[in-house]
């Protein structure tokens, strides 16, 4: 099978394009033949060894969090699938085989069928973004007539949220570059703060903050909650909890590989309810330049696609 994949840690030249043996479908896993995967930001930090604490990588590595294609065939113990079928597919980041492929052998637990309504792009661009939205959005239990603030209302994950808080009624704002504004209103969102011309202090008490960025974002987002307000936080830069000090929570959303999150996801996308946000399509063999881009913070709207 074509894939990308890396011997070591390094920058994006270590990533090689070439051949490697197909796989085969174990027991409880399904062989699915790749059409989409997106370019997440922990397939750049994986591959640059700033997650060795948290993940020890099989070498060679192949990158890539998730993906759709058809089914191939099943391995033993398998019900549920059936050659042909469309499927999303979630891969653990520690093992060797990701979605940056032609092939992949995944766990049946952590794959999902793929709507008709949606396109093979659509569903990569929705499954690992929108599996830590949903999460995020339920951990702040969000609910009608809050007023909620999303950073990074653009982004991947940002904009998935600032969907999901509209459709649940929630008054929500967001940050983002100016140039993104337009986008974000579209998104749903009801005030927008431009980071580059506006200033926060103008928004009133906030019910729910999720940041995505940490450090002086997170710092910024205490004056803008309302005593007894929730700050929602995903993996970020370091940053001092000042929740007792402001008399608000302070949680961080677990984000964990889960099947029955992803579906959702894919069927309130299948009902129009979300929009997959993709920010350019690349192929397979310009999965260099599409991390180089992305860990560069030349992306936003989304997530980059790349077409094996």
């Amino acid at each position: 099978m074509r894939a990308i994949f890396y011997r070591g840690y390094g920058g994006p030249e270590v990533l090689e394009h070439g051949t490697l043996p197909d796989p085969e479908p174990g027991p409880g896993q399904v062989l699915v033949a790749l059409e989409a995967a997106s370019v997440a930001p922990l397939d750049w930090k994986l591959r640059a060894g700033m997650l060795a604490a948290h993940f020890t990588p099989e070498f060679p590595k192949i990158p890539g969090r998730d993906g759709t294609g058809r089914v191939l065939a099943c391995g033993s113990g398998v019900a549920g699938f059936t050659p042909g079928q469309r499927v999303a597919v979630m891969a653990p980041p520690a093992r060797g085989a990701g979605c940056y492929a032609s092939m992949i052998a995944a766990d049946a637990a952590l794959t999902v069928p793929l709507p008709d309504a949606l396109g093979m792009e659509e569903g990569a661009a929705l499954v690992n973004s929108g599996l830590s939205a949903l999460i995020a959005c339920r951990t702040a239990g969000v609910t009608a007539g809050q007023r909620v603030l999303v950073h990074s209302g653009a982004g991947a994950v940002g904009g998935l949220l600032v969907q999901l808080c509209a459709h649940l009624g929630a008054e929500v704002s967001a940050t983002c570059h100016s140039r993104n504004a337009d986008y974000v209103g579209g998104l749903g969102a009801t005030r927008i703060i431009a980071y580059d011309r506006d200033a926060m202090t103008e928004l009133p008490p906030q019910d729910v903050v999720f940041d995505l960025m940490g450090g002086a974002v997170h710092a910024a987002s205490y004056a803008v909650l309302k005593r007894g307000g929730h700050l929602v936080w995903l993996t970020a830069a370091p940053f001092e909890d000042r929740g007792a000090e402001h008399g608000v929570r302070v949680t961080r959303a677990m984000i964990t590989d889960d099947a029955s999150v992803v579906a959702e996801v894919l069927n309130l996308a299948a009902q129009g309810v979300l929009k997959a946000q993709i920010a350019d399509r690349l192929p397979l063999d310009q999965a260099a330049e599409a991390q180089r881009r992305l860990a560069a913070g030349e992306i936003s709207r989304g997530r980059l696609i790349l077409l094996p």
